[in-house]
């Protein structure tokens, strides 16, 4: 079952994305959840199997492009089109919001590039530049 996070999933959907190695120390996933869950056009989903969270994506639409964050399955459950059924479910919520297109990134060495290839996701010639605004 595939279902919008709620607050009190914050523990359980953090500990998957360090289980994942998704977190960096630069970024504070507790806080990344909760803006997302505070903003109209973004959203956790969470992938539960037996009522124990297995998986989730963050989504969401800047009102030019959607992006994928923290896609996320638990290494005893990948490989089973969990991923898939994630972002399948993530696409639609960014099309209610109105967005023409959706994008993520991947980081360098992430294994992950396999996966999106496989779901017809195409590498884009784009360099991502960034500027840390909040020490």
């Amino acid at each position: 079952m595939i279902r919008h996070a709620a607050p009190a999933d914050a523990a359980a959907a953090t500990a998957l994305w360090h289980t994942c190695a998704l977190t960096r120390p630069w970024n504070d996933p507790a806080a990344d959840f909760a803006r997302a869950l505070a903003c109209p056009t973004a959203t956790v989903l969470l992938l539960e199997q037996a009522g124990a969270p297995i998986g989730t994506v963050m989504a969401g639409y800047d009102g030019h492009r959607g992006w994928l964050y923290y896609l996320a399955v638990d290494p005893a459950h990948q490989r089973q089109g969990h991923a898939r059924a994630l972002v399948q479910a993530a696409c639609p919520f960014l099309q209610q919001q109105g967005c023409p297109k959706v994008e993520l990134m991947v980081r360098n060495g992430n294994p992950a590039t396999a996966l999106y290839q496989h779901l017809g996701w195409q590498r884009q010639d784009v360099e991502v530049w960034g500027l840390t605004l909040q020490p």
